[in-house]
């Protein structure tokens, strides 16, 4: 695995786009998808490391992996082609710059545009450190041009207080394997864990882990999102996750498993029907309905 550097932000990709999926599906936001993941959901970790050094897939290329033609899975990570070898070093000052050249500053800034960490898995403990700092120089940024602003206005900055809040709105999208440290789990105001299941191909041991779904748990805004093309994995989500781990029925969001327009509708439908049945929120994802396979908009 590639070195994270904790001064920097290792950017695969970002965006301003909507939210697609989950409690705050439809809401404004800006992605901020990191680099490198621990899983590989849909392929082995030999495939995956040829992938890498062969550098064959096109950005934003939705492909198979060997364990979904395989069977060994039914679905692949539709976001690989943006997080396996793409993730570059971005300094801190390049997110604000990007936002206030597309005059969505202050919409972020107050929390009206929401944040995304994405990945890859924006959990790995250089991303943790990695955005922790750069809230931190965000912040500092922001009281130390204050008061040049005030200065300028010929105010008493040695006398003046001031309150320059950042009332920012911070997601971040996990598959619940990493157990959030304080500094970051302090600073998000929702946690959009994503379990993986068997249809991911993964192993038990590689997606559950206790600790860090507990961890989740502590937080007073979770959900915990599941990937669903059967009933049996609906049974197994309750298996595994919702009765081991007593996870309020309120706190669980499904949505199909899908990445393309074909079978949106027939799909969607019987995620609703699961959730009829077995109690719990179910939704789809709205950007594949808009925008079908394209990633990035």
């Amino acid at each position: 695995m590639s070195k994270i550097s904790p001064d920097k932000l290792m950017i695969s990709s970002d965006f301003y786009s909507v939210q697609g999926e989950g409690r705050s599906t439809g809401v404004p936001s800006y992605f901020i998808r990191l680099g490198l993941c621990n899983l590989t959901c849909g392929f082995s970790r030999a495939f995956g490391n040829q992938l890498l050094k062969d550098k064959s897939l096109e950005d934003g290329e939705i492909f198979k992996g060997d364990l979904e033609l395989e069977g060994k899975a039914t679905w692949t990570c539709d976001s690989t082609s943006q997080w396996l070898w793409r993730g570059e070093d971005k300094d801190f000052q390049y997110l604000i710059d990007q936002w206030k050249e597309q005059g969505i500053y202050e919409h972020i800034k107050n929390g009206t545009i929401h944040i995304i960490w994405t990945g890859g898995e924006p959990t790995i403990k250089g991303h943790q450190e990695a955005i922790v700092n750069f809230h931190k120089y965000w912040i500092n940024k922001e009281v130390v041009d204050g008061f040049a602003l005030a200065a300028e206005d010929n105010y008493d900055t040695t006398k003046a207080h001031f309150t320059l809040p950042i009332k920012k709105y911070s997601e971040i999208e996990t598959n619940g394997t990493i157990y959030i440290e304080d500094d970051l789990f302090k600073i998000l105001d929702q946690i959009n864990c994503s379990p993986k299941l068997t249809n991911s191909g993964m192993t038990e041991k590689q997606r559950i882990k206790p600790e860090a779904i507990k961890r989740i748990m502590e937080h007073n805004n979770y959900q915990f999102k599941f990937v669903i093309s059967t009933e049996d994995d609906v049974k197994e989500l309750f298996r595994d996750f919702v009765e081991p781990f007593n996870i309020p029925l309120k706190n669980v969001i499904c949505m199909p498993g899908l990445d393309s327009q074909t079978d949106f509708h027939e799909r969607t439908q019987f995620c609703l029907e699961m959730g009829k049945k077995y109690k719990f929120t179910a939704l789809t994802r709205l950007h594949i309905s808009a925008w079908d396979k394209t990633l990035n908009v």
